[in-house]
């Protein structure tokens, strides 16, 4: 059977069974562009209050690069990989300033957007514009491992898969051809069980007809993650605590935290406490108790997360960088890391002063 003969009943497929995601209602290529950012890494159901969250208050590119990275965080808040964010309003200033507002439509100048890969580049090139691009996500990697009965994804193979896609994606809705493997491998050619069953390109699937579906691709076990124990300090001032924003460049860049750190071997927290805050905020604090600890977990590892109320002792703290004495009742106003948002938790059911 030539693969070639995949390409209508998959299509088909999709017509009929695509799910209703409120990304899919349009073909604007800016609200694509961000429903596939978000996605990045993130399940459907996880991103859509998001999506529909950010459209409500930043229906277009103009009003993304006329805010300011602080409220777009903020509305990012608990989405993770806060680096997309950056990269969504590094974009739309670039679009306006460069484009006049006029969302690029050709492969070089939308993939040399930051943040923007290929798989992106070709998703809204062809949903949005109707591209012949083939996308290359995990989804459509795994339904083409199991037609091709390719086990190891290698870099090789990968390409290989991707030639072939751009063989076969059609020049009348590309976007579509995209989306339907995106989705059969969503619905129905899963990682564990698939329901060859109702799949509809199955009758060209090798891994099927040999019932070896769960052979393909060969699943690659994740190293375990590293743990860490990280101290941080609510100093408190006149009823008042002090946060700090982080690097726009770091991990979690441009969020707001309390300062601290992690804990060094054979370090206790309370040293551990006083030692960062002293590398920090130039003081070395008055520790007042403990406020309780929470675990939190990222992609590449997870932390032991440690809070302590602290005030200055006869030092002030050197407030470099980006600083903030804040009130309880401003924390909404400020984007924080969900690990931050786990201690407010424990210190709103203790009270805020001590």
């Amino acid at each position: 059977m030539q693969i070639n003969s995949i390409v209508s009943p998959i299509i088909h497929w999709f017509h009929n069974n695509k799910r209703n995601l409120p990304f899919r209602e349009t073909k604007d290529p800016y609200k694509i562009w961000l429903s596939e950012v978000m996605l990045q890494q993130t399940q459907v159901k996880t991103v859509i209050p998001y999506y529909l969250k950010w459209i409500k208050k930043y229906p277009d590119i103009q009003s993304v690069a006329n805010s300011d990275l602080k409220s777009l965080l903020k509305i990012w808040e608990g989405l993770g990989y806060y680096k997309r964010c950056v990269n969504i309003f590094n974009s739309a200033k670039i679009i306006v300033k460069k484009y006049n507002g006029v969302f690029p439509n050709n492969w070089e100048r939308f993939r040399s957007l930051p943040g923007v890969g290929d798989y992106t580049c070709a998703a809204v090139l062809s949903i949005a514009f109707g591209k012949p691009f083939a996308s290359l996500d995990v989804n459509t990697k795994r339904v083409m491992s199991r037609l091709l009965k390719i086990k190891n994804l290698t870099t090789f193979n990968t390409n290989r898969i991707k030639r072939i896609l751009n063989t076969l994606i059609p020049h009348s809705h590309p976007g579509d051809f995209n989306q339907s493997f995106m989705e059969l491998g969503a619905l129905i050619c899963t990682p564990k069980n698939p329901h060859c069953q109702t799949c509809p390109i199955s009758f060209c699937c090798k891994a099927s007809l040999t019932n070896t579906q769960q052979n393909y691709p060969k699943i690659i076990k994740r190293k375990k993650v590293p743990n860490y124990i990280v101290v941080v300090g609510i100093i408190l001032r006149d009823k008042k605590f002090f946060i700090q924003r982080r690097a726009p460049g770091s991990m979690l860049g441009g969020l707001w935290e309390f300062p601290g750190g992690k804990v060094e071997k054979d370090e206790t927290l309370e040293d551990a406490l006083t030692r960062e805050l002293y590398e920090e905020c130039g003081i070395r604090p008055i520790i007042i108790k403990k406020i309780g600890h929470v675990t939190h977990t990222y992609s590449h590892f997870s932390i032991n997360f440690h809070g302590f109320y602290c005030v200055e002792s006869n030092q002030k703290i050197n407030q470099s960088g980006e600083t903030k004495w804040i009130t309880p009742d401003q924390i909404h106003y400020y984007p924080f890391p969900k690990a931050n948002h786990k201690l407010f938790q424990i210190i709103e059911k203790q009270g805020w002063y001590v």
